[in-house]
């Protein structure tokens, strides 16, 4: 029996590669002569590029930079110098990770950090960023990697706006080019297809994860709205919103102005990367797995994309998620391991995530399962 392994993050909990080994271990206390291949996925959401970098042996640089507060934080990116490529995480130094509940607040948030990482890598040669876009703690439209690439956002009155100010959106009345513009493209890697505006749009549905309060979208989408006027003015091109500018505030959208930006779906990329039809190819059973599978998850998710994979080529799929049984199971799963709830305000809320894949790894009937449905 050749089983792949390819699971998705368990967000905020278990990393990927982490929840690829668990599995692995788990299913191997089950029957030893398993022949286990793991191949963790990413979507474009936290730590794609991470993953992506490792399985395909570019280079890791690492420097510091400023956080989505204006906090030094490690930062990392990685080369692949023969094709003058880099790729890395906005999670990396501009995500929530790292700030407490009190200092998320997208007024004042910025991807300028995600900027000074971008800055080394041009240094480096590269003509060709690869953002994954997950995780951010933003909704600045991208102006802090411009304000990094020597953009300048100014006030009605001229003066320079500070980064990190509160309400810095609201204040930009005159974009200012810089001299020279940097020789580069951008290719953007999502795991949400939502416009920035609109219902479905990066403020009201993304907004309030990243500290807008309900009472301030209306506020907030007026002032984006502003902003998305001046940068279409600026722009050479014809700037719309499309289809992953909702994607980590806006990111795509602002660097679309100046920059040519390709935007993707994560988990087509990672996957046409890693080869991963081959190794599904090669495999009776596919074990996958997300956080909590649901609804959106057919926007872009990995574990979702995976499926669609697997059914094309006639195989079985499992995954391994909290939620609702019946709804993966109407999404075509062949079957579920059910997480169980966790409270995200518990203590030590990681350790026990992982100490609940274990236990449903032990509860469930795999023999069973590997044996009649071969």
């Amino acid at each position: 029996m050749n089983i792949l392994i390819a699971p998705n993050a368990f967000k905020g909990t278990i990393k990927a590669d982490l929840a690829a080994k668990i599995i692995k271990n788990g299913l191997l206390a089950v029957d030893s002569n398993l022949d286990i291949q793991t191949s963790p996925i990413a979507d474009g959401g936290d730590g794609t590029c991470f993953l992506l970098a490792n399985e395909l042996g570019w280079e890791p640089r690492e420097c510091t930079a400023l956080d989505a507060i204006g906090r030094p934080k490690a930062g990392v990116f990685y080369l692949n110098k023969s094709q003058n490529k880099a790729m890395l995480d906005v999670s990396t130094v501009s995500g929530l990770d790292g700030l407490k509940p009190f200092q998320v607040d997208a007024n004042l948030s910025s991807t300028y950090g995600t900027g000074e990482l971008i800055v080394e890598a041009i240094k480096e040669g590269v003509n060709e960023v690869i953002l994954g876009l997950g995780g951010s703690a933003t909704v600045d439209m991208g102006t802090g990697i411009l304000r990094a690439l020597g953009f300048l956002f100014l006030d009605q009155n001229g003066r320079e706006i500070s980064m990190f100010g509160h309400g810095f959106i609201s204040r930009i009345a005159h974009i200012q080019r810089p001299a020279k513009r940097q020789p580069i493209r951008f290719t953007c890697l999502c795991d949400v297809d939502n416009t920035f505006f609109g219902p479905k749009g990066a403020i009201p549905v993304f907004g309030p994860q990243k500290g807008i309060a309900p009472d301030d979208i209306s506020a907030f989408e007026d002032s984006a709205k502003s902003l998305f006027q001046l940068l279409q003015k600026k722009s050479k091109g014809v700037l719309m919103d499309r289809e992953g500018f909702g994607a980590a505030g806006g990111i795509a959208l602002g660097l679309s102005a100046f920059f040519p930006v390709e935007i993707k779906s994560g988990a087509q990329y990672f996957f046409d990367q890693v080869k991963m039809v081959e190794k599904v190819k090669a495999a009776d059973w596919i074990i996958t797995g997300e956080g909590r599978f649901d609804s959106q998850s057919a926007g872009g998710k990995g574990s979702y994309e995976l499926l669609q994979l697997v059914k094309s080529m006639g195989k079985k799929c499992l995954i391994i998620t909290s939620g609702e049984k019946d709804e993966a199971i109407e999404s075509g799963f062949d079957e579920v391991v059910l997480l169980p709830e966790l409270d995200s305000n518990q203590h030590n809320y990681e350790d026990k995530a992982i100490e609940s894949l274990k236990k449903s790894m032990q509860e469930f009937s795999w023999g069973t399962l590997f044996e009649t449905k071969k």
